[in-house]
């Protein structure tokens, strides 16, 4: 969709949005009564205006439900970034919208049974269906992010959504951002459409969520510093402290992926009672999820980099995948007792390309497509302070075989003191491009038959916010697949026949004493087993000491300090354009380096202001640093923006 028109169609709703909330007037009485009726109605405006914040309900895909937050916190500083999530393990590029360098894993919360698209590295800003949120609001609700970036752009995120009665709620965003960067040719320029419906009839029988995504990422290619402009920069030559004099090797590639999505979940209440000590709901639902997706590199004129190609000149790769899924499930609920649901998949896939390739060593086929039938079921139960949440599925038919079962069970101390324990087990084939990729350059084109990954996870978790936060993970992977440089000397998809394992403890805390207060968290991580083909860091550490406090007659709240940013040194993922994919190098040990922010944070009402001198350190020392080898991390920066919301 047309950035123009997308504007223009947010414009248009507006209107529609404030004349579904006007209170209409009494026409019938006389004039007298029409005073009576203005008084009331300005009344009632005035109470409208101050509708209480619970009342603006923010509703995951799952039916979690949240408020709208307008008070400013040091997470709120920590989520001010172009992925508007906490990056904390996350080691960013050198310009905004580019990808991260992962410095932890989450292997317990990857619960796929089928492959994933590729292009992974690209993947960090793609909002999936887990990321589109449904709103329930009592009067308009608008919310603008704003935040600068490195040369020529600006990255920028806006919502509107309204009820347009009781039952009835739309909305409609959109996140843009556009950067030149620092470095040649280090463009990012994206965007990310996407609108909501959501609806629940009078009686409660009834309920839908349905929503539309579209959104396009792009990104300049460089292919990180040459060995000359990367020996000027590790020597902090003061001569290339403009980074544009640092050559890079080739200035004429571009990375984008694409994505369509429309997505429906709606749902009837066969049987609804609701009595003094339960309610109970027996009720069948349909989801549906139509998904498109395209990866598409180009560069005008081959690079030796990626070795030998087909064409010299006008590479194009362009890679697909289509997929349909229909869920059917029927849920009963009895109260907090038991939430019991059964469902029933069907997938149909289709990834590929448009050619057929004979290669000497045979053929690579074009596509991988077929249907899917899955089934599994959840389980979440209540018994006094205990919770027990349980979910599983398993591919039924199919070339893509593959399961998922999850426990979790959590007892409740008091309301600020939880603990849980967590198992999961997983067994699903690798993401497509490890089973099949075609490119113009010769090196990069395969067909493989690896066999399914299989994960074992265990996790223990506190929440203790007066004392701890803290979680434990144990994971062990047998037949991990990953991108490694080969015997040729090109990126290429390998399967560890070994086991991996992986251990990670980490903690947070936050000690105030007055009006200040020091935020830290601790991550120490260790590789027991297949050290070379999983590298982490050991120890990744976030420290932030801040003084807050209100000012001005209490018209503003302010938070100001510094944030404290260290990893330990490891053999760091190297990054691989063509494919949009980090790979496993074990031949050069990057040193790990701290990174120190300054940042004045303030609410006035419902805005908070956000300014930081971003790594503030390199003005004492220079930047020599690596988010990825070839690719310098990120120089000094000063930056602002604010968050938003207005309601109506």
């Amino acid at each position: 969709m047309d950035k123009k028109n997308i504007l223009l169609l947010f414009i248009f709703l507006i209107p529609f949005g404030l004349l579904a909330q006007e209170r209409r007037l009494n026409r019938g009485g006389n004039n007298i009564q029409g005073q009576d009726q203005t008084a009331r109605d300005s009344k009632n405006e005035s109470a409208v205006e101050k509708a209480p914040i619970d009342l603006y309900k923010i509703i995951s895909v799952e039916n979690d439900t949240t408020t709208v937050d307008t008070t400013l916190h040091i997470y709120k500083d920590y989520r001010f970034n172009y992925l508007r999530k906490d990056n904390f393990g996350l080691l960013p590029f050198s310009n905004v919208g580019r990808s991260y360098n992962r410095l932890t894993y989450n292997f317990i919360e990857e619960r796929e049974v089928l492959p994933q698209f590729g292009a992974r590295a690209r993947h960090y800003n793609f909002m999936e269906v887990e990321d589109i949120f449904y709103y329930n609001v009592p009067t308009p609700f608008t919310e603008l992010f704003f935040k600068t970036v490195f040369e020529q752009g600006q990255a920028a995120d806006a919502l509107f959504t309204v009820n347009t009665s009781p039952n009835l709620n739309i909305s409609i965003g959109y996140k843009g951002l556009r950067s030149l960067g620092r470095y040649r040719h280090m463009l990012t320029s994206t965007g990310n459409f996407r609108t909501t419906l959501s609806y629940s009839s009078p009686n409660g029988r009834y309920k839908m969520q349905t929503h539309f995504v579209s959104q396009d990422l792009l990104n300049e290619e460089n292919g990180g510093l040459t060995a000359t402009s990367l020996d000027q920069y590790i020597a902090e030559n003061p001569e290339f402290e403009d980074r544009s004099r640092l050559d890079v090797n080739f200035e004429d590639a571009q990375s984008t992926l694409f994505g369509k999505r429309f997505f429906l979940d709606h749902s009837y209440a066969l049987y609804k009672r609701a009595d003094s000590l339960v309610q109970r709901d027996f009720r069948i639902g349909h989801r549906l999820n139509h998904t498109y997706k395209k990866y598409q590199f180009q560069q005008s004129s081959a690079s030796e980099l990626f070795g030998p190609s087909f064409e010299e000149v006008g590479l194009k790769d362009v890679t697909r995948l289509t997929t349909t899924s229909n869920e059917v499930y029927v849920g009963f609920t009895a109260g907090n007792l038991a939430r019991i649901i059964a469902r029933g998949k069907h997938t149909h896939y289709n990834y590929g390309y448009n050619t057929v390739l004979d290669l000497e060593g045979g053929y690579i086929v074009n596509r991988l497509q077929g249907d899917i039938l899955s089934a599994g079921g959840d389980y979440l139960g209540t018994l006094g302070d205990f919770q027990f949440k349980a979910s599983g599925m398993i591919n039924l038919t199919g070339d893509f075989k593959g399961y998922d079962l999850g426990a979790r069970l959590s007892y409740a101390l008091s309301s600020d003191f939880v603990v849980a324990a967590t198992a999961n087990i997983n067994d699903h084939a690798p993401n497509y491009n490890f089973l099949l990729y075609q490119s113009d350059y010769t090196n990069y084109n395969w067909q493989t038959s690896f066999s399914n990954e299989s994960r074992q996870s265990l996790g223990f978790d506190l929440w203790a916010p007066q004392w701890l936060n803290a979680n434990v993970e144990f994971s062990t992977i047998n037949d991990m697949a990953y991108f490694a440089v080969g015997e040729a000397g090109f990126v290429r998809p390998f399967q560890h026949n070994d086991q991996v394992s992986y251990v990670k403890v980490k903690g947070s805390r936050e000690f105030s004493l007055g009006k200040f207060a020091l935020n830290n968290t601790l991550l120490y991580q260790t590789v027991l087993d297949g050290g070379q083909v999983l590298n982490v860091p050991d120890l990744v550490t976030r420290n932030t000491f801040y003084y807050k406090d209100y000012w001005f007659q209490r018209a503003l709240y302010l938070q100001t300090g510094f944030t404290l940013n260290y990893f330990t040194n490891y053999e760091m993922n190297g990054y691989d354009p063509v494919l949009a994919e980090f790979y496993v190098q074990n031949s050069q040990q990057v040193e790990g380096f701290p990174t120190v922010d300054f940042f004045f944070n303030g609410k006035i009402r419902q805005a908070r202001i956000f300014f930081k001198l971003e790594n503030l350190n390199y003005l004492i020392e220079a930047n020599n640093n690596f988010s990825a080898p070839l690719y310098p991390s990120r120089d000094f920066g000063i930056r602002f923006g604010l968050v938003w919301n207005f309601f109506m």
